[in-house]
């Protein structure tokens, strides 16, 4: 009995351990993408931004919009800062982030 416990053990700490390492999300427009580049943020004070996910090197953006992940290429990180403090983190996307940076004309990362 005392072995089967630790077997059960290991590969719950192993299959935990993997899920954790490896999340991706499906972006519109894009397809599957990895997070573990991102820095990410989940949202409740939204009724519009339900998720936040930067990646400072590649000015690469994913966010959740009501359950929807979209992307943003080439956006600043203060834009995104300014996005996470906003006191209206819809109406400030609105504003400023949608309709701009747009992936179909400006770079898009190539993960591996």
């Amino acid at each position: 009995m005392r072995g089967l416990s630790l077997g059960i053990a290991i590969a719950l700490t192993v299959g935990l351990s993997g899920a954790a390492l490896a999340e991706t999300v499906n972006v519109k427009y894009r397809g599957v993408v990895d997070l573990a580049p991102f820095q990410c943020e989940s949202v409740s004070r939204s009724s519009l931004v339900t998720r936040v996910c930067y990646d400072r090197k590649e000015q690469y953006m994913v966010i959740g919009l009501q359950g929807t992940y979209y992307h943003y290429c080439e956006i600043d990180a203060g834009t995104v800062a300014a996005l996470r403090g906003a006191e209206s983190m819809g109406r400030y996307f609105n504003a400023s982030i949608k309709g701009r940076f747009d992936c179909r004309t400006n770079r898009v990362p190539a993960y591996k």
